[in-house]
């Protein structure tokens, strides 16, 4: 039989692809609508629930280090199941906590359940079903995260205006939870030995080897390599300042536009983070320098930025523009420094180099909004401030991203 024939991978793209839905409408996107929530609704200060928001990340970075490790001693499935009932406990404790303590305890659940239907949960799942394809697999899976913050951010301030915080979050919870069982025993249980598949549907022997060519860097080497140190700066840089005007861009918003059109706009950025992936892979030529596209992608969120400064919290075209010019790279600031990696080291250590990149940008992220929520105490022209911020961190990203640059050889002088 053909092994190509009912590959089995495509299913679990597409389950995975769901599971990102999930785990980002409700672990990402969902959070800067439950701060405004809980701001509206029990009159905290910014402060602690922006503190709460960067606990639930903090968690999630913990977690994520040692997903690898759950992994094997307790198996995908099972750990995806895990997550989605963390998830859920720690999203329906959002929603009924009544004191502060009790909403900084349903960060606990909350943070470490996300993250298994997280990005590096979701390479995971697709990295045993794919190799040469794997690209094109887990942009098509990495896109349910997109999809996620377009259905999740309205559906989240409409379910909470028409039932209330605690009623959305537990039947929202209970299909997310639902579905993610189903799908962690029908599809995430398989693996391509337990099908008679190898990876890509292909002959093994038609599995492309590893092309790098770059020099190993075992042990400590790695932490003394520019271009990993770089790397990993500039990830971690442009995640803090998306994450901190992210966590808040909603509760600035509702003044001038309203709750519901806040969440309108919220779901548009995330298409225009779908129209930001999509035209960088379009515009990407195979052996360009992934690091200038990163560069460039940074420049477009600047610009945002820029325009959510000069609307000065009034003008709703600047607004929009903002709002849509930051959402194009949102999606680029993560998917990006894999596929740097992936040119830049060997395949040995890019499968330590992505995981090391990736908890140090969510260890990073952390804090942003809750060093956000204190900036925005500080002002009196809170948009502007957190903008300004972001536009000078990114910028920041852009010069580590450049710092790392592997320069070519000099060519040698033509002889007379």
């Amino acid at each position: 039989m053909n092994a190509s024939s009912g590959f089995f991978g495509w299913r679990v793209v597409a389950g995975a692809f769901v599971l990102g839905v999930f785990g980002w409408g409700m672990g990402f996107y969902g959070p800067p609508v439950f701060l405004h929530a809980v701001l509206e609704d029990r009159q905290w200060s910014v402060v602690l629930v922006s503190t709460a928001v960067t606990l639930h990340f903090l968690i999630g970075a913990v977690v994520v280090a040692n997903l690898a490790e759950l992994y094997r001693r307790f198996g995908l499935p099972n750990v995806t199941k895990a997550g989605a009932l963390l998830l859920a406990v720690g999203v329906v404790g959002w929603a009924v906590a009544r004191e502060p303590w009790q909403l900084l305890l349903a960060t606990l659940p909350s943070g470490a359940g996300w993250v298994a239907l997280g990005a590096a949960a979701i390479n995971a799942i697709i990295a045993p079903w794919f190799v040469h394809s794997r690209p094109a697999a887990l942009s098509m899976a990495y896109n349910g995260a997109s999809i996620g913050g377009m259905i999740f951010s309205p559906l989240w301030v409409a379910a909470i205006a028409w039932l209330d915080f605690p009623t959305a979050a537990t039947i929202i919870s209970a299909a997310m939870l639902l579905t993610v069982w189903l799908l962690s025993d029908l599809v995430f249980s398989r693996t391509p030995d337990s099908m008679g598949q190898v990876p890509d549907g292909a002959a093994p022997s038609t599995t492309p080897a590893a092309t790098a060519s770059a020099p190993s860097l075992p042990g400590r080497l790695l932490w003394r390599d520019r271009a990993f140190l770089t790397l990993a700066a500039a990830m971690a840089l442009g995640l803090f300042a998306q994450i901190g005007l992210i966590a808040h861009l909603f509760s600035l918003l509702v003044p001038t536009l309203g709750e519901q059109a806040a969440g309108i706009l919220m779901g548009l950025a995330t298409a225009s983070a779908i129209a930001g992936r999509t035209a960088l892979g379009w515009l990407m030529p195979a052996g360009s320098d992934r690091r200038l596209f990163a560069c460039a992608s940074h420049v477009v969120q600047i610009a945002g930025s820029l325009a959510l400064i000069l609307a000065a919290g009034e003008n709703i075209v600047l607004l929009v523009a903002g709002v849509l010019l930051f959402g194009a790279g949102i999606g680029n600031t993560t998917s990006l420094p894999p596929l740097i990696a992936q040119v830049e080291f060997t395949r040995a250590d890019v499968q330590r180099v992505v995981p090391l990149i990736v908890a140090i940008g969510q260890g990073t992220y952390a804090f942003a909004p809750a060093a956000y929520g204190a900036l925005r105490s500080l002002s009196i022209h809170e948009t502007a401030a957190v903008a300004v911020a972001a536009m000078i961190i990114q910028a920041l990203a852009v010069a580590a991203f450049l710092a790392g640059r592997r320069r070519a050889p000099s060519p040698a002088p033509a002889r007379p």
